[in-house]
């Protein structure tokens, strides 16, 4: 086996490279799938803890992959909120008085709203566990933005997507972009000797962040009308609608087996069977349409080993999450009216642990090893 079999290289100790893309947002995806089927807190603790090991051990040395730390900070902040909203505007339930408080009812226009009153146990703990759900879900989104870049995204997108990949990988180059700027900004005015925390240094830091924005997009725009973006070859009529019926179609039909996956009792069959032709019909337009399509790829990402692997660990999380909500739809999502202790299946925590595999069989990224051989070097 030589140096450069990489689809038998097991990762780690294989020579050095980047992973695919679309195998850290896959795994990502995978883990938000288990979040968004249960309001156990400690599946969710455990979900977060994953992503936090795996983002440690194979986040890259780079300024857009120190935004796992603003997610966390996100969903903690999430957690407070929801819980406060629940205390707030929360209707009054269980047995456990907590705190009471004046109540304040609103008009009947205002849908009767009430604020205040009785505070229960049980009502803080069901808002407990919706805000852990939500913020596990946006920490989720926050390890896949720290382990892989959006460009490297960009490029792995499919030719037929090509326009559609641009506004999401801008979209979602957002957070980490902003996270660069904020500790670019606060270094300069260390260096400078001014305060970099507070109220008064984050008011004047506003205006080079804006600016550090607005000549990103400048860039940005620049760049695209460099590289003819928007160039297509001829396309006969049939193929093209062919190719966006296929689309259109694959479309409603993975948007009606996804909300069936994450819906609570729905048929596992009936959305499987929607998610499988969502996909089959993907691929058929997406193929018909990439001809049209003038776009060429610079060195692209391989797809080996390490790659299935992530993406066999993310399916193994999110179908056993699904599994086990079917049959154990207590242990998945406890009920708060009455409390009860919540309990941990054990066939999800399997599966976190073997999602959590991928900090230990994928390659390092090459910014975390010094090396001069140019075949390693990150592209």
């Amino acid at each position: 086996m030589t140096r450069r079999s990489g689809f038998w290289a097991l990762g780690a100790r294989s020579f050095p490279r980047w992973l695919h893309p679309g195998a850290w947002w896959l795994w990502a995806l995978g883990l938000a799938v288990a979040a968004s089927r249960t309001t156990n807190p400690f599946l969710l603790l455990g979900i977060v803890g994953v992503c936090f090991v795996v983002v440690r051990a194979r986040r890259p040395n780079a300024p857009w992959a120190r935004s796992f730390r603003y997610f966390l900070i996100l969903g903690v902040a999430i957690v407070i909120l929801r819980v406060l909203f629940q205390i707030l505007f929360g209707t009054s339930y269980g047995s456990v008085l907590i705190l009471d408080t004046p109540a304040l009812a609103l008009p009947p226009w205002l849908a009767g709203i009430r604020l205040g009153g009785p505070v229960y146990l049980e009502g803080v703990m069901a808002g407990l566990y919706d805000g852990m759900r939500l913020a596990t879900l946006v920490i989720c989104v926050g390890a896949a933005n720290s382990l892989t870049s959006p460009t490297r995204l960009l490029k792995s997108v499919p030719a037929a997507l090509y326009e559609v990949g641009v506004a999401v990988v801008v979209a979602i180059s957002f957070t980490p972009r902003l996270v660069e700027s904020v500790v670019g900004v606060r270094a300069t005015r260390r260096l400078r000797g001014r305060p970099a925390k507070g109220p008064r240094a984050i008011a004047s830091a506003a205006v080079p962040i804006l600016h550090s924005a607005l000549e990103d997009s400048v860039v940005l725009a620049a760049a695209m009308d460099a590289r003819g973006y928007g160039r297509r070859a001829h396309v006969s009529t049939i193929n093209r609608r062919v190719a966006s019926a296929s689309l259109l179609g694959s479309l409603i039909a993975f948007a009606i087996g996804t909300y069936g996956v994450l819906a609570p009792g729905t048929p596992l069959m009936v959305s499987a069977t929607f998610v499988a032709i969502g996909v089959i019909g993907a691929c058929v337009g997406i193929s018909i349409a990439s001809r049209s399509n003038l776009r060429t790829v610079y060195r692209p990402d391989p797809w080996w080993l390490p790659e299935w692997w992530v993406v066999i660990a993310a399916t193994a999380v999110a179908a056993s999450s699904v599994a086990v909500d079917v049959t154990q739809p207590t242990a998945m999502n406890p009920t708060t009216n009455p409390l009860i202790w919540p309990t941990v299946p054990l066939v999800p925590l399997l599966a976190l642990c073997v999602a959590m595999t991928p900090a230990i069989i994928t390659p390092n990224p090459p910014s975390l090893v010094a090396t001069r051989d140019p075949e390693v070097a990150p592209a």
